[in-house]
């Protein structure tokens, strides 16, 4: 047996610190938890050491599995640069890419980019996840964060890639049962849609009039963790919904929901976020330059 440990084999106990579960690692890597269970037992026999306290309910790493994955961070990351450095002098981005993203804009908007990433780029293997929760790409193992929202952690590398902002905005229906909001004041008044996604305070709405902010607390029969529900809802004429433009443009255009209170505004703009330790990396560098042309013929006939 070689006595060296093997990339993939710190790959697969890194995978398993970061989700504290053999199966948790497995789907992340796309392979059997079997297969996971063997590389870590070959690891361990390797470093001739225990690396996880494992009972029936969860993982946990040992003092000596804490030491080992500091170094195979290093390890990986140093692999990863090598191949960065040769795939720079083929200009041909190849490899696994973690991408994340919100719940409706990853669905309606990256989802698509990423697709017609892979064609140009066949070399390429994406794996692609959405959450409603802010993401730690540092230390959840993802390359790539595409983020709609100003508030970026200062550890991180950030690039806009689009020029974004919310909106306020109702059904007509709406509008003519419960009147139309004349001043941000008028929205305590009013059924708000209020959505807890990422990085949105709940029930707060903040909001710019010019160079001024603004902050009204709003409240509503209805809730959710979910942008498209409440889009939804908005059309139905369930209530005032704050919205990116991305989101409810082409709906006000059609003359399904009316834009109100245009003045105020919410800046949302639309950022690649990403580790430090990657900002050299070729595939990530291509990944962001594709998605910023993407977005900005996207959002340019939003």
């Amino acid at each position: 047996m070689n006595n060296d440990p093997l990339p993939e084999d710190l790959r697969v106990f890194s995978a398993v610190v970061r989700k504290s579960s053999f199966s948790g690692a497995a789907e992340e890597l796309g392979v059997s938890p079997a297969y996971v269970t063997k590389r870590v037992r070959i690891l361990e026999t390797i470093l001739n050491t225990k690396l996880f306290h494992r009972t029936t309910r969860r993982v946990v790493v040992t003092e000596e599995g804490e030491r080992v994955y500091h170094w195979a961070l290093k390890i990986l990351d140093d692999v990863d640069h090598l191949i960065e450095e040769i795939g720079v002098t083929r200009k041909v981005p190849r490899g696994s890419l973690r991408v994340c993203s919100s719940f409706g804009f990853g669905r309606r908007v990256v989802a698509p980019a990423l697709s017609e990433l892979l064609a140009k780029y066949p070399l390429l293997q994406v794996r692609f996840e959405v959450f409603d929760r802010l993401v730690d790409v540092a230390t959840e193992g993802f390359d790539l964060d595409v983020r709609v929202g100003d508030e970026i952690a200062p550890h991180l590398i950030a690039k806009r890639l689009a020029s974004n902002h919310r909106v306020l905005c109702a059904a007509p229906s709406y509008l003519k049962r419960r009147g139309t909001p004349r001043t941000l004041a008028d929205l305590a008044m009013h059924d708000c849609l209020i959505i807890k996604e990422r990085d949105h305070p709940f029930g707060v709405w903040r909001l710019r009039h010019g160079k001024q902010e603004e902050t009204i607390k709003v409240r509503g029969p209805l809730s959710s963790n979910n942008g498209e529900m409440v889009v939804q809802w908005a059309v139905d004429g369930r209530g005032v919904a704050l919205r990116s433009t991305w989101d409810v443009g082409p709906l006000i255009q059609e003359g399904k929901l009316v834009h109100i209170l245009p003045e105020y505004t919410q800046e949302a703009n639309v950022w690649a976020v990403y580790p430090s330790r990657l900002n050299t990396s070729a595939k990530v560098r291509v990944c962001v330059s594709f998605l910023e042309e993407f977005l900005k013929s996207r959002m340019d006939k939003s």
